[in-house]
């Protein structure tokens, strides 16, 4: 045998556990195929996942916006109680909706009263590390993401509540009354229409929560300020309404830009899905009429200012903003943008409206929540049948009566027993020299006087 043939035997024979190697690593290549999901199986998950994480922290830049038109809003004296109240109560929330208020909110089967009250005390649990990417096993999103998303909107329902109750309420009191509202209060309201209870049963609409959300957190600011009474000195003995003007409207401005935002995560993570074209398409509308909304509400405010007062109120401006956007959020879908602008406008006219009527009923609400979330949110939850079709003027009042009333009624409640136990309001030097002194004994602007 010359040299030439044995070479070639012995690669011959070096082949054979090669080959054989090979073979079971195509059969394994062809398992693997044909059980692992393509895109157009995964990728509604995909895409739905991350259109709750991008506006979900669109929502969380909210509580930025927030704080920042408080401490813009409120006296130099109480900016610091302002920050600290608003930091605190996100966290709160956060901790609230993971121990008892998403599962609550979202009951699925596990109604504890069906149709008005989930399962209480039922912590929420997340998927597992490294879940496979089995399609038959997705749900539409993950519940992380899910879990995400919505907890920003129970954390914004309690920041409306914060800026109401500014300059006279302690820290801690307001602190437990968010404990109660985020845990308990919101999760069962809003139960009632996106966990699948009564009201959606009934036919209700709200799409990223005109009731749900902004009334409501306008009904428990509106109650705990009938509890606690307005500040010293706002309501002269003759009737007269004694301006406080706030301390920063850079910062009130700032302040409202960060909550238009973030709005766009507010309503367009709201559409919950953006694995279809359509899905997508519809998440770009939301977004114009948002934008559109918020524009108009601005313009009327101005122009009205102008015409009632004969100068332009810049805060009646900002909140002419913020009440657009309220406005349209029960239905940011199917208007035109036409239609978003005239819902809009009447949004920013409401305000300025509501604002002076207010002080007539010596509802004192330092920011003007209650006219931006409440009664604008009445506004954007009665106008959905407009446009959209199977809505009806009578659901619509009847979800907000229902859900007013619910959250009126318990945070009422909760606000007098809070009161009767361990008092909700600072004493009157307190007030005088400022919360930031006597609440947390630090200043925001320590080298000026006090405002």
């Amino acid at each position: 045998m010359n040299h030439t043939k044995t070479f070639a035997l012995g690669l011959a024979l070096a082949a054979l556990p090669l080959t054989g190697f090979a073979q079971e690593t195509a059969v394994v290549v062809e398992e693997v195929e044909a059980v692992a999901p393509g895109f157009d199986e995964i990728g509604p998950y995909i895409m739905t996942t991350l259109l709750f994480l991008v506006g979900g922290f669109l929502v969380f830049w909210m509580a930025a916006g927030f704080a920042m038109l408080e401490a813009g809003l409120v006296r130099s004296k109480n900016v610091t109680t302002q920050l600290t109240k608003n930091i605190a109560l996100f966290s709160i929330a956060a901790i609230m909706y993971w121990l008892v208020g998403f599962n609550l909110m979202y009951p699925g089967d596990g109604w504890w009263m069906a149709g008005y009250v989930g399962p209480f005390f039922s912590i929420t649990s997340l998927e597992p590390v490294g879940l496979a990417a089995d399609a038959a096993a997705l749900d539409y999103a993950s519940v992380a993401s899910d879990f995400f998303f919505q907890l920003m909107f129970c954390a914004t329902t309690a920041s409306i509540v914060s800026g109401t109750l500014a300059e006279r309420i302690k820290l801690w009191p307001f602190l437990i009354f968010v404990v109660v509202l985020t845990g308990f209060i919101y999760p069962i309201e809003a139960s009632w229409q996106w966990g699948g209870g009564w009201l959606s049963e009934a036919g209700f609409s709200d799409f990223a929560g005109s009731t749900l959300v902004h009334a409501a957190g306008g009904f428990a600011a509106l109650a705990g300020a009938i509890v606690l009474g307005p500040r010293l000195g706002k309501y002269a003995k003759d009737g007269k309404v004694v301006p406080m003007p706030g301390s920063n409207l850079a910062l009130a401005t700032l302040g409202t830009f960060i909550l238009w935002l973030g709005w766009f995560g507010f309503n367009g993570g709201s559409q919950l899905a953006a694995g279809t074209v359509g899905d997508i398409t519809d998440v770009g509308r939301i977004f114009a009429n948002t934008n559109m909304a918020a524009a108009s509400g601005a313009v009327a405010a101005l122009i009205l200012t102008q015409i009632m007062y004969g100068k332009v109120d810049l805060t009646m401006v900002l909140n002419g903003a913020l009440a657009g956007l309220v406005s349209i959020t029960a239905g940011p879908l199917d208007p035109s943008l036409f239609g978003a602008l005239w819902i809009g406008a009447v949004g920013g006219v409401i305000v300025v409206f509501t604002v002076p009527m207010l002080d007539k009923f010596k509802i004192d609400d330092v920011v003007g929540a209650i006219p931006v979330h409440l009664i604008a949110g009445f506004w954007g939850t009665l106008v959905v049948p407009v446009y959209t079709a199977d809505a009806s003027f009578g659901t619509q009042i009847l979800g907000f009566v229902a859900i007013g009333a619910f959250v009126f009624i318990t945070s009422l409640i909760v606000w007098f027993i809070l009161k009767a136990t361990m008092g909700i309001r600072v004493s009157e030097e307190a007030e005088i020299n400022g919360l930031d002194v006597s609440e947390l004994g630090m200043e925001a602007y320590p080298e000026f006087s006090k405002g």
